[in-house]
C-alpha cells in the first residue's frame, strides 16, 4: 500500500476516533481507534494513528465543531473541580486528565488525584457529608517497564458533574502515573494552579 494512502487512512481513523471521544466523553483511545476503523471499514493492516495524533485531531475537532460551547463546558468543569479540591484539601488533591489538558468531552468526568490518602479515610469523609459515592479501581502504569497497578477510585456527583477520586498511597504520592497519550508522567495541577488557570 503506498505510503501516502496509508497516511490518509491513519488521518481518517484519527479524525473519526476524535469524533467518538468528543461525542461519548470517553478517554479510551485504543477503543475509539478500533471503533473508528470498524465504522470506516478500514482493514486492520492499514495501521493505527498514535494516541498523540488522536489527541491532536480531538483538539481540532473541539475547536472547529464545539468552539465556545466547549470552552464554556470546560470552564464549568474546572470550576466544579476547584470546588471539590477546596472541599478535599486535606487529601492534597491534584487535577489531572482531560479537564486539565483541555480535551475533556462535554460529558467527561473530572479526575482528581488524592495524594498520600487511604480510601477508607476518603469514604468516611464523603459519608460524613452525606455524599453518596461508588467505589471501583483504575489500573495505571507508573513506569514504562512496569505492569499497570490497581488504584482505588471513589466516584460521586456534584450537581451535574461526575467527579472521580483516584487515591494514591503515600509511597506513590510523589510520582504521577504515565499518560496514556504520550507515555510521559501525567500533568497534575494543585489547587493554586487551578485557581490561576481560571483567573
Amino acid at each position: 500500500m503506498p505510503h501516502r494512502h496509508q497516511e490518509q487512512l491513519r488521518q481518517r481513523i484519527a479524525q473519526e476516533a476524535a469524533r467518538i471521544l468528543a461525542d461519548e466523553g470517553g478517554r479510551d483511545y485504543l477503543m475509539a481507534k478500533q471503533k473508528a476503523r470498524d465504522r470506516l471499514g478500514i482493514s486492520p493492516q492499514a495501521g493505527m494513528p498514535s494516541n498523540l495524533e488522536v489527541e491532536e485531531a480531538l483538539r481540532l475537532h473541539q475547536r472547529l465543531f464545539e468552539g465556545e460551547r466547549h470552552e464554556n463546558a470546560l470552564r464549568h468543569m474546572r470550576e466544579a473541580a476547584l470546588q471539590a479540591m477546596r472541599m478535599l484539601q486535606a487529601f492534597r488533591p491534584r487535577l489531572a486528565g482531560p479537564v486539565l489538558s483541555g480535551t475533556a468531552g462535554l460529558h467527561g468526568d473530572i479526575t482528581l488525584h488524592l495524594l498520600g490518602a487511604q480510601p477508607e479515610e476518603v469514604a468516611i469523609f464523603l459519608m460524613d457529608r452525606g455524599i453518596p459515592f461508588e467505589t471501583t479501581e483504575r489500573r495505571l502504569r507508573m513506569s514504562a517497564r512496569g505492569e499497570p497497578e490497581p488504584f482505588p477510585v471513589l466516584r460521586f456527583l456534584a450537581e451535574d458533574q461526575r467527579i472521580e477520586l483516584v487515591v494514591f498511597p503515600e509511597r506513590r504520592s510523589h510520582q504521577a502515573p504515565l499518560s496514556p497519550v504520550d507515555g510521559r508522567p501525567e500533568a497534575r495541577a494543585t489547587l493554586r494552579e487551578v485557581e490561576a488557570l481560571l483567573a
